[in-house]
C-alpha cells in the first residue's frame, strides 16, 4: 500500500478471483476511526464509464466524518485488469474480494456496502456472501423494466437478504419509477427503508451536488444499525 498526495488517502492493489487485480483507494479519517466499520463504495456501470472517481466525493466526506471508506475500480476499469461484464455478475467477485481484503488488512469487523446505480445490484448480490457486511445502501437502484434486462437476476439476492437495507432514489429517476421501487420492495425481507428525493433525476443524484446529502443519509443509516 502506498500513500498518495492527499491526506488520509492511500492507494493499493487488491486481488480478485481469476488473477484479476483491482486498483483501490483507502480514505482514512485524520483521527482514530469510529469503531471497526469500513464502508465499501461500489461505482456505477463500468460499460458506460463508471469508475471509482465517481465515488471520491462520498469517500472524502465519509472520512471527514470519522469513517474509513474504500473506492475501487471493478475489473476492466482504469488500472484494474480483466474485462467488464454486461450483467455485473463477474464484478460481484470484485466486491467480495475488496470486503475480505478490508477484513484482513484494515481490521474491519463490520462492513457497510454502498452501491451507486448499476453498482447497487452488484453490491446487493455480494451482501450475503460476506459475513461481516452488516447493512446495505442503494443509491439509485435500476429496478425498471429496461434495466432489468441486464440486472434483473441480481434483484432476488438483495430482496431476500435479511440484512438491513436503505434505498435512496430521486422521484424523477429515468430508470426506475417510484411505483416500480415500491412494488419491488414489498417483497423485501428484513428491515427495509426508502428515502425519496423530490424532483431529482438518476444522474443528478450521482453528481457532486448531492454528495453531502448522500453522506448524511449513510451516516444516519449507520447510526440506526448501531442501535440494533
Amino acid at each position: 500500500m502506498s500513500s498518495s498526495g492527499t491526506t488520509g488517502r492511500e492507494t493499493c492493489t487488491i486481488e480478485s478471483t481469476g488473477g484479476i487485480t483491482l486498483d483501490a483507494r483507502i480514505y482514512k479519517p485524520a483521527s482514530e476511526p469510529k469503531g471497526k466499520l469500513v464502508i465499501v463504495l461500489v461505482h456505477p456501470y463500468s460499460v458506460l464509464g463508471g469508475c471509482q472517481g465517481l465515488m471520491k466525493g462520498l469517500a472524502r466526506r465519509l472520512s471527514d466524518r470519522g469513517l474509513t471508506a474504500i473506492t475501487f475500480d471493478m475489473r476492466g476499469v482504469g488500472k484494474s485488469t480483466g474485462r467488464a461484464s454486461l450483467t455485473g455478475f463477474a464484478e460481484v467477485n470484485d466486491v467480495v474480494s475488496v470486503c475480505k481484503w478490508a477484513c484482513r488488512n484494515l481490521s474491519a469487523a463490520r462492513i457497510l456496502l454502498v452501491g451507486s446505480s448499476a453498482g447497487a445490484p452488484i453490491a446487493g448480490t455480494a451482501v450475503d456472501q460476506v459475513e461481516e457486511v452488516i447493512g446495505y445502501v442503494s443509491l439509485g437502484y435500476p429496478f425498471g423494466l429496461t434495466a432489468s434486462i441486464l440486472f434483473g437476476r441480481h434483484h432476488k439476492a438483495i430482496l431476500q437478504s435479511p440484512k438491513p437495507k436503505l434505498f435512496v432514489m430521486g422521484t424523477r429517476d429515468g430508470f426506475t419509477s417510484v411505483k416500480q421501487l415500491e412494488n419491488k420492495l414489498k417483497t423485501a425481507a428484513g428491515r427495509t427503508q426508502t428515502h425519496l428525493i423530490e424532483g431529482v433525476s438518476h444522474f443528478q443524484m450521482e453528481g457532486p451536488a448531492y454528495d453531502e446529502q448522500m453522506v448524511n443519509l449513510i451516516i444516519e443509516f449507520i447510526s440506526s444499525l448501531r442501535a440494533l
